[in-house]
């Protein structure tokens, strides 16, 4: 029996959730996933390059916009590329390095996404609570190493993580869900060793309990302060520059919050699959969208980088000329 035992815990590799057995719903799985990827990089780049090459977004709020598409693109990289990839050649299987990697690069871009939305908090706070000491305490230096710190940061809190979830032996290898995801992990645990790994959940709970609560508490002091202002189009132009970021460090920490604290199942269920998907896939597809949306800004460096402005231009000019040449 403790035989039967090592070689449970001794698992070479895993087995992940299939959405499906038949042939043409994976198929159907593959090009839904597919078209979902390609709009998440699409979109990303996009922001990326128009921050990139756009003189004026090159400002903190911009450039830690760029760093939280990069975050996005790495994350959505790590788990649906292989699910897409199981469902066209009708695999399972991962290996245990691979499921370790897969672990430690989501929480590595997850904790980062984190820490960098915390930071671009305390950006709007400066910009819009003391706007004259704005260019002076996010100058360059200041925000380049709060980028490092984020970085640096998120990857230690990844190793941590991954080593004390991987500490613990598997009973089993079956992995309800499309990736490695540490609930899903612990659900298969057969020591006692997984409190180490409750003990890191719960201090990752105040972590980003902490974070949550300066992130309000910031918003409380801007929303106080652009209350303040007394022109409607300055109230205006400050909403728009925070709201998107509220919005999405909501989703981001909500869906998230709900799917790594909620009990998880220990059978394959529709409302994990549910969760998983809004805390992975929906936040990198809609945060392009969001900060488009209602930034002026964005619109401009978007519409020069794809020669929208060019070219109405040109077909404006065109229609001028060809009503000048009709007049004489």
């Amino acid at each position: 029996m403790n035989a039967k035992k090592d070689n449970k815990s001794s698992v070479s590799d895993f087995l992940l959730l299939e959405f499906s057995s038949i042939r043409e719903l994976q198929i159907l799985h593959f090009l839904l996933f597919l078209v979902l990827y390609l709009a998440i990089v699409l979109g990303n780049l996009l922001i990326i390059s128009a921050v990139t090459f756009d003189q004026k977004l090159h400002t903190p709020m911009y450039f830690f916009l760029m760093n939280l598409a990069i975050q996005d693109l790495g994350s959505v990289s790590v788990t649906i590329p292989n699910s897409m990839a199981n469902s066209l050649m009708n695999n399972r299987h991962i290996s245990s390095a691979g499921c370790v990697a897969q672990v430690l690069s989501l929480l590595f871009f997850l904790s980062s996404d984190t820490a960098l939305l915390t930071v671009m908090a305390y950006d709007r706070y400066v910009a819009i609570c003391n706007p004259l000491q704005y260019e002076m305490v996010m100058n360059r230096t200041i925000c380049t190493q709060m980028i490092a710190g984020v970085w640096v940061s998120g990857l230690l809190y990844a190793v941590m993580h991954t080593s004390a979830t991987f500490a613990t032996p598997f009973c089993s290898n079956i992995i309800n869900q499309f990736f490695c995801e540490i609930p899903q992990l612990l659900t298969i645990a057969c020591s006692n060793l997984y409190l180490i790994e409750i003990g890191v959940m719960v201090a990752s709970t105040i972590l980003l309990a902490g974070c949550f609560v300066f992130i309000v508490v910031t918003y409380v002091h801007i929303f106080t302060a652009v209350l303040k202002i007394p022109s409607i189009q300055g109230r205006k132009k400050a909403f728009s520059t925070c709201i998107p970021h509220l919005v999405v460090f909501s989703i981001f920490c909500f869906t998230g919050c709900f799917a790594y604290f909620r009990s998880p199942s220990k059978t394959p269920s529709f409302l994990d699959i549910a969760l998983t998907v809004m805390y992975t896939i929906v936040p990198p597809m809609f945060n392009p969208i969001i900060y488009s949306m209602r930034n002026k800004e964005i619109k401009n460096a978007l519409s020069k980088l794809l020669g929208f402005k060019s070219s109405s231009m040109n077909i404006s000019s065109r229609l001028i000329l060809k009503t000048g040449n009709i007049s004489l």
